[in-house]
């Protein structure tokens, strides 16, 4: 139960971050992305205060060994530059700037209740669904590895 809630303050303290940063209006996103027009540099500012609490909690959390509501840390082990990850990133980046919009604030916006978010989100939804399935079709057509 402690895991739960843990989750739930965090996510709740992280969307009220991004509702108060702005960054829940897909105008300051696409106004970041318009280098060449009516630029707006809070997204820049934002990334720079998430990048340094990410850094000072990281130098305060390792060193206990183990995460509070937690057994151990669970971190990627993925070092590899693959095509999955560059298209993965091609496609996020060309969503984002087209409906200014990444997955953190697009939930957090449902709240609004406006129809282009819950358009979105479900988008968003049957693109991961697809690949999930592509990836199952891919691997049960595929011969196994030589031994």
């Amino acid at each position: 139960m402690r895991e739960i809630l843990a989750a739930l303050l965090t996510g709740f303290l992280f969307g009220l971050g991004l509702c108060i940063a702005g960054m829940t209006d897909p105008a300051v996103i696409q106004g970041f992305l318009d280098i060449a027009g009516q630029w707006n540099p809070t997204l820049l500012f934002v990334m720079a205060g998430g990048v340094t609490v990410t850094f000072i909690g990281y130098r305060l959390v390792f060193p206990r060994g183990r995460p509070l509501f937690a057994a151990k840390f669970t971190l990627p082990t993925a070092s590899e530059i693959d095509w999955p990850l560059l298209s993965g990133a091609g496609i996020f980046g060309i969503g984002w700037g087209l409906a200014g919009y990444c997955p953190g604030p697009a939930v957090v916006s449902l709240a609004s209740g406006r129809g282009a978010v819950v358009l979105f989100v479900l988008s968003m939804l049957v693109g991961m669904m697809s690949v999930r399935w592509m990836r199952t079709q891919r691997s049960a057509t595929m011969p196994p590895e030589p031994a």
